[in-house]
């Protein structure tokens, strides 16, 4: 304890004293403390708008003045500050019992994207399905006093965890609904924009039902296995996309759900089929796999991969992701294509998918084709065809026109089958044109 001297009696004021002057001290570091994170946060705000600006990503004033008056880093508060503003990356909020992701806060690069690509106007009414708050307050912010931003998830948890985010960011002015996004939120419909935030296999009749006459959908939409975000234009009650973009997003829940098909060939090695009409033997195409592979190249050059990956994908209808182990393609079994799932053409008991390899003459890369089974030479020569269409007629941006069409307009397309840059699915069915 010390020498009597400095020993504290117990009934003085002093203690109180002393207590009261450390609180004085500790609130005045909490307040420094918090004044410096809200500097950082600013700081770490406008780079990011910058960075977005210099990606391409912002491109309109009205964007850039929204995700730079949003506070991001109060919707993942749990995050570092500079995970919160980091450009391209998505934070997961909540996870399945598996361990996957169910909810996360979008990356900023693709939430700039869609923003652009719907076009928002002061005074609008704007659906969001998917809901987390962040982007509702964007949404908030583009709309202003005079719009309305309706946000519906159907996860309890992520319901009350966007209202408090949003309520302490300043936004408790949007509205957040628990319920089955397939219905839509009827209640306050009709929408000039709803924005589509989780990826989805299908467009509900309820979405295009509660869009106005002249409004836009933007949504991530699944291809065959692909997504991209595509912002649709009501045309006479058909859905005709202005613009696409890679992205993606975690998986529906509800009535909107779809589950692919992963289909296991070997250790290592497996299709993941999204469209139920593509049929082949799982035997003929492990036996394939087994002989010696076939290599062909098409003198065409290798660019802008996830253009050639959609077009590949929406123009033959007997094609499959094939994704391979790292392993196996170390070893050399598989090109390095196929570990990040590439498209694969099934025919007469014979696959093939895409390769490159350095060609100056081509550009940089030249496309090519790997192929194995019985009619390897076939069906190389078939995908070589489809990369030389590719170069030759369509190989830039932007140069697919996506078309929804409801059923209940045409009762046809409900019996129409497989075919080249047509989609069936469950409310209407996809056409892919190509110029």
């Amino acid at each position: 304890l010390g020498p009597p001297m400095l020993r504290k009696r117990p009934n003085t004021p002093a203690p109180a004293a002393a207590n009261t002057r450390l609180s004085t001290h500790e609130d005045t570091r909490m307040t420094t403390a918090s004044s410096q994170s809200s500097q950082d946060a600013a700081s770490l705000r406008a780079a990011m708008v910058d960075e977005l600006r210099g990606m391409g990503a912002i491109t309109s004033g009205a964007v850039a003045a929204a995700m730079a008056s949003v506070p991001r880093h109060l919707f993942v508060p749990e995050e570092p500050l500079e995970a919160a503003y980091a450009a391209n990356s998505a934070l997961v909020v909540k996870r399945d019992a598996r361990g996957s992701a169910t909810s996360s806060l979008s990356a900023a690069h693709i939430q700039a994207v869609m923003l652009e690509q719907a076009g928002i106007e002061p005074g609008m009414r704007v659906l969001e399905v998917g809901s987390g708050g962040y982007n509702a307050a964007l949404l908030a912010e583009l709309v202003g006093d005079e719009g309305k931003v309706v946000s519906v998830d159907i996860d309890p948890d992520i319901v009350e965890r966007a209202r408090t985010c949003l309520k302490a960011a300043g936004y408790g002015r949007v509205e957040v609904v628990e319920a089955d996004a397939e219905h839509g939120v009827p209640d306050g419909a009709p929408y000039d924009r709803i924005i589509v935030t989780a990826g989805a296999w299908d467009i509900p009749p309820a979405w295009i039902e509660q869009l106005s006459r002249n409004g836009r959908i933007v949504v991530p939409l699944r291809l065959r296995g692909l997504t991209r975000s595509i912002a649709f234009d009501r045309v006479d009650g058909v859905l005709v996309s202005r613009s696409y973009r890679l992205s993606g997003f975690v998986p529906m829940q509800g009535a909107g759900a779809h589950d692919e098909q992963l289909v296991h060939l070997e250790e290592g090695v497996a299709l993941r089929v999204d469209d139920q009409s593509l049929k082949f033997d799982a035997d003929e195409l492990r036996a394939a796999l087994r002989t010696s592979r076939l290599e062909r190249w098409s003198n065409a050059p290798f660019d802008l991969p996830d253009e050639l990956e959609l077009f590949l994908m929406t123009s033959a209808t007997q094609m499959a992701l094939l994704h391979v182990s790292e392993e196996l393609a170390g070893q050399g079994r598989f090109a390095p294509s196929a570990t990040r799932g590439v498209p694969a053409l099934i025919s007469g008991g014979g696959i093939a998918y895409r390769t490159k390899r350095p060609n100056e003459k081509t550009g940089g890369f030249e496309s090519g084709v790997i192929a194995h089974g019985p009619e390897a030479d076939t069906v190389a020569e078939q995908y070589l065809e489809l990369l030389r269409r590719w170069a030759h007629e369509h190989g830039r941006r932007g140069a697919a026109l996506i078309r929804y069409r409801p059923t209940a307009l045409d009762a046809s397309t409900s019996t129409k089958g497989a075919a080249e840059g047509l989609i069936v699915k469950r409310h209407g069915v996809i056409e892919v044109s190509w110029s």
